[in-house]
């Protein structure tokens, strides 16, 4: 399972990749907007975005991105590591379910 990352802190970039692999997913980690960010998110089974460690235009083109692609978007304030296991254990509530559920682990929704 392909999960991207929007935000988060660089100096956790290495344990937000070490927990996504121990839940047996692959982490790519955007902390900051790229050139072509949206063609790289249309691959993905889920994007978790970190608000506040992230800009505005990173945020709307990931967003955009996953929308067009029907791919479910997590959005959280916190960026910590456990913050991104909260969010990959929905993901995984959500692919063993219809696709119309809704993780609300943490007060938190998926928007698909």
């Amino acid at each position: 399972m392909s999960i991207i990352l929007v935000g988060g802190m660089d100096r956790l970039g290495e344990q937000y990749l070490k927990e996504a692999k121990k839940q047996g997913m692959r982490l790519r980690i955007f902390s900051r907007a790229e050139q072509n960010m949206g063609g790289k998110i249309k691959h993905a089974d889920a994007v978790v975005i970190f608000t506040n460690k992230v800009s505005h235009q990173a945020r709307n083109e990931a967003m955009s991105a996953a929308k067009k692609q029907g791919i479910p978007v997590f959005m959280h304030h916190a960026c910590g590591v456990c913050t991104l296991r909260e969010c990959l254990n929905c993901v995984s509530l959500i692919q063993q379910q219809p696709a119309s559920a809704i993780c609300s682990q943490s007060g938190k929704e998926a928007q698909t």
